[in-house]
């Protein structure tokens, strides 16, 4: 029965959009700082990485082995945290707040440069392989024993909930824009936070540092990134 794929898929779709995490942290930055239109290169990001994510975990490995998932996870985490260094800069000068234009255009990072950082986000993020060995790759292969239509459906049911709320995301959080500049400082500081906090949470899963030395990496990090923003350039 199609309902048995396309209700979970819709769930799992808005699940997906709605709970914080590493992706939606750098949809809102790039949103508030550099317009919807640069921000809807970060919703692509999931359909360009997920195919092969998909294929491998639904089809082939099952599950991610866990030495591979320690890598991908110490990967992520550091590019994370290469980030957050530029939200903290954001914060710290509020340069790129200044010169967002109406039309989404923003001098400071490129097209490119922003849909290569949300593939390489997504890819080196140990949730969608986790999510599609464990969750989305069995409804798949289920759905997929009795039709190929079936699997069909079942993806578009979760890619259209999860990138229609992403794009939700987007346009928000680019409204948003018209706030009072303090406020939207203050917004990049909470998006660099949410970065610090996710990269260092997988640098740690990574590393097998104890989960209650998380907050003391945080404030070590965010320290070091506040001196490094106010040295001398």
């Amino acid at each position: 029965m199609p309902q048995e794929f396309i209700l979970p898929a819709i769930g799992f779709g808005l699940s997906a959009a709605t709970i914080p995490g590493p992706l939606i942290a750098y949809l809102v930055n790039i949103a508030a700082t550099q317009g919807w239109r640069k921000a809807m290169l970060v919703v692509l990001a999931p359909l360009i990485t997920d195919a092969p994510i998909i294929v491998l975990m639904s089809f082939i490995l099952g599950q991610m082995p866990a030495d591979a998932l320690r890598l991908i996870q110490l990967a992520g985490g550091c590019m994370l945290l290469f980030i957050a260094r530029s939200a903290v800069e954001q914060f710290r000068t509020g340069v790129a707040l200044n010169g967002v234009t109406e039309g989404g255009a923003a001098s400071g990072t490129t097209w490119r440069r922003v849909l290569l950082t949300g593939i390489g986000m997504n890819f080196l993020s140990p949730g969608p392989w986790l999510f599609w060995a464990t969750v989305n790759g069995p409804l798949l292969v289920k759905s997929a024993g009795y039709s190929p239509g079936h699997a069909l459906m079942f993806l578009l049911a979760f890619y259209g909930t999860f990138l229609g709320g992403l794009c939700c995301w987007a346009l928000l959080i680019h409204q948003a824009r018209r706030l009072p500049e303090k406020m939207l400082r203050y917004l990049m500081l909470v998006t660099a936070t949410l970065l610090l906090w996710f990269g260092a949470g997988l640098i740690t899963a990574a590393t097998g540092v104890e989960q209650f030395h998380l907050w003391a990496v945080i404030a070590l990090i965010l320290g070091g990134l506040l001196w490094l923003g106010r040295a001398p350039r």
